[in-house]
């Protein structure tokens, strides 16, 4: 699988890229607190053959280099743009949950590359969003497992008792050690584009759940308020991972975001 290099740090990624379409724009994937590819897996099935899709393990996650931390959101910004240079990708249509998504907006404030922003789970600024309901250490079933009963809904979890064992299989095998974790909860933590805001003219689609433990809602409100082209997609009754239990509904919103703001449709 492909790498790509920011500063001497590697960071690996998959492309999944149909057979026609503009091969210099991309759909990426920016990921939450110490969470495995499979956290996308979802929305990933839903846009991979309409349009390339580009999943890069964050640092420190999967088969990342793991440079020692504590990691700034700028880092993590700096290592998406790294994989999008390495494909040649002109127009980035960055998808971001929790973390990924103040990398997301980092990234659009660092440059020009971002051609649209959907952030899902995330805050103007780290004082919002607790790090510790996202993770669980993975050498320890029973937390992973506990873990989703914050990050899902009573309604799901009682629904699809066999997608929350998937889920913890995946985490099992894919999540990030404590060391990584803590690097990425202090980039969390010293998140703050609240003052910023005004100067992403980059179209944003703000999607939260209305029970979201980790991030509160009226962090996404605040945040698509802020934002010169935000626009909320509140999901009601989900939690943090809204694209997992809700995925019909925000799948829905993101093709059509994606169509809207100019996201080459063409499959092969």
């Amino acid at each position: 699988m492909p790498h790509a290099n920011n500063g001497g740090v590697s960071i690996r990624y998959e492309v999944d890229a149909p057979d026609a379409g503009d091969p210099d724009e991309a759909v990426v994937f920016c990921g939450d607190v110490g969470l495995g590819a499979w956290q996308f897996g979802w929305q990933h099935a839903a846009l991979a053959g309409p349009h390339t899709v580009i999943t890069p393990e964050t640092r420190g996650v999967g088969r990342s280099d793991a440079p020692p931390g504590p990691y700034a959101v700028e880092d993590l910004a700096a290592d998406v743009d790294a994989v999008c240079a390495a494909e040649g990708i002109r127009n980035a249509h960055l998808v971001g949950y929790g973390l990924g998504g103040m990398v997301a907006l980092t990234a659009a404030l660092a440059s020009s590359r971002p051609a649209s922003l959907t952030v899902v789970g995330t805050p103007p600024a780290g004082d919002a969003y607790k790090p510790d309901g996202v993770w669980a250490d993975p050498a320890d079933p029973a937390a992973v497992e506990g873990s989703l009963h914050g990050l899902c809904s009573v309604d799901f979890r009682e629904a699809h008792p066999d997608a929350l064992s998937r889920i913890t299989e995946w985490r099992l095998a894919e999540d990030a050690g404590r060391e990584t974790f803590e690097a990425h909860r202090a980039a969390a933590e010293s998140f703050d584009v609240a003052d910023r805001l005004y100067e992403v003219a980059t179209p944003t689609l703000v999607v939260h759940g209305t029970d979201d433990a980790v991030c509160p809602v009226s962090a996404a409100k605040t945040l698509a308020a802020g934002l010169p082209r935000g626009e909320l997609h509140a999901v009601e009754g989900a939690r943090h991972l809204v694209g997992v239990e809700a995925s019909a509904a925000v799948n829905d919103a993101l093709a059509g975001w994606l169509a809207e703001h100019g996201a080459d449709p063409l499959s092969g």
